[in-house]
């Protein structure tokens, strides 16, 4: 069986955050075993699971990124939506539009320190969409 919600997001300021709970409350009960899959919809921003506890691990993880992928390389050429666009684009890739998490006795299977981050890219992105996915 297989259930699907498109969810639309809040707007999020550029950053990684911790959006977990958004997610558990928009799903419907959960199977014994199945999976997860979280999909963004946007080739500007991502997800990915990290640490769910400290908010510094997502300060670390925008400035470490920013550093890895700057603005205003010399070297891009897609540069007409804004300085932080192709960037956007290349963070995007390297973190990846989408994760899948284990469904177990009915709950997501994840360790105890993970959470689900939307990482918004842009310095405006706008409402952004996941398409949730439950697999049993």
């Amino acid at each position: 069986m297989v259930h699907q919600k498109e969810i639309v997001l809040k707007n999020y300021r550029r950053g990684y955050h911790l959006i977990t709970n958004v997610i558990l409350e928009n799903l419907p009960p959960l199977p014994d075993q199945g999976l997860l899959n979280i999909f963004v919809k946007h080739t500007s921003a991502g997800i990915t699971l990290n640490e769910n506890a400290d908010p510094t691990v997502r300060t670390d993880f925008e400035n470490f990124i920013n550093k890895m992928i700057p603005e205003d390389d010399p070297v891009y050429i897609h540069t007409y939506e804004g300085s932080d666009d192709m960037p956007a684009h290349l963070k995007s890739s390297v973190i990846g539009a989408s994760v899948t998490i284990p469904i177990t006795n009915g709950r997501l299977n994840m360790g105890t320190w993970q959470g689900v981050y939307f990482c918004e890219f842009r310095n405006y992105g706008g409402q952004r969409k996941l398409v949730l996915t439950v697999y049993s």
